[in-house]
């Protein structure tokens, strides 16, 4: 398992993703331990789903830090995820996590599915 941390991270969060996941994570009372997980799964009605949680480090991950905020992402994902934008948004018409993914060659409503 790696212990080092990356040095540029390849998906970027906005300020509004920070603030939520740091608001999330201390609501959650997670130990250091813990961190962001960002990668993708197949399903979903394009193909492929993104994965978006609270984890620990497991073996094939990379570990990356932005702004004080822990990142382990699988590195076989960085394919389907390097360029990525993450954004929490607080509309009426959207709520929650957005990703604007540079690399999805289509996405579904949901903007939780992609293609590649």
């Amino acid at each position: 398992m790696s212990t080092a941390v990356e040095t540029a991270a390849p998906v970027s969060l906005t300020e509004g993703a920070k603030k939520e996941v740091k608001k999330l994570m201390s609501q959650q009372e997670l130990g250091s331990e813990f961190g962001l997980r960002l990668g993708v799964e197949g399903g979903g009605c394009s193909g492929m789903s993104y994965v978006l949680g609270f984890d620990q480090i497991k073996e094939g991950d990379s570990e990356y830090e932005i702004e004080g905020i822990r990142v382990f992402m699988n590195k076989a994902h960085g394919l389907y995820l390097v360029g990525m934008q993450v954004d929490y948004q607080q509309g009426l018409n959207a709520r929650g996590f957005i990703f604007n993914n540079p690399n999805a060659e289509k996405t579904c409503g949901c903007g939780t599915s992609f293609s590649v």
